[in-house]
């Protein structure tokens, strides 16, 4: 006989799997006290109420309690996250714009980045991709932002420059500087 369902039974468990749970969620592997500290330098960096919205001193960081500390936290890892991602959007769209630069003439390259970095779905794009890399990456993304830095200051026109022209056989280089066989063999 099939198995009949009791619907007030199906409304609680509706309930239960719907609403929020009140009480914050703590891994087991939390380290409570390395979040504290993290905090504590944050305080003494002075960017504090800009990055979790609060003033703290460090004895009130002293005395949060777990779940305090771990909004704070949360809210900090949130605040490095978009400072991050900002940067690294802009030093890309630098990149791009000097790269698009080397082969099309751009009349002002800071408004084209600007407008760039304006557009609400190239924003998104990124701020999604660098994040993903963030996540998987993790504190190796730090050795990408700094070549993004890095050739972002490089002039690639004046690089170019410095790189030697193919010397052939009748270069004016091998001519004048080599001396010839019969000059050689006269000597």
């Amino acid at each position: 006989m099939a198995e009949q369902n009791d619907p007030v039974m199906d409304d609680v468990m509706a309930l239960l799997e719907n609403e929020p749970i009140n009480a914050p969620v703590i891994a087991p592997t939390t380290n409570i006290p390395a979040l504290r500290e993290e905090l504590a330098v944050l305080v003494s960096t002075g960017r504090c109420k800009e990055a979790i919205g609060v003033r703290l001193s460090q004895e009130q960081v002293k005395q949060l309690d777990e779940k305090e500390v771990i909004k704070y936290h949360k809210r900090y890892e949130t605040y490095i996250g978009a400072k991050t991602t900002e940067s690294l959007i802009d030093y890309a769209l630098s990149l791009a714009v000097k790269g698009v630069g080397t082969v099309l003439k751009i009349d002002d390259a800071n408004a084209l980045k600007n407008d760039l970095k304006g557009d609400f779905l190239i924003t998104k794009e990124m701020s999604q991709f660098f994040g993903r890399l963030a996540l998987k990456y993790g504190k190796a993304l730090a050795v990408t932002s700094a070549v993004m830095i890095t050739t972002n200051h490089v002039d690639f026109g004046e690089s170019a420059a410095l790189i030697p022209k193919q010397i052939t056989e009748q270069s004016p280089v091998i001519t004048e500087e080599l001396p010839s066989n019969t000059e050689y063999l006269l000597n």
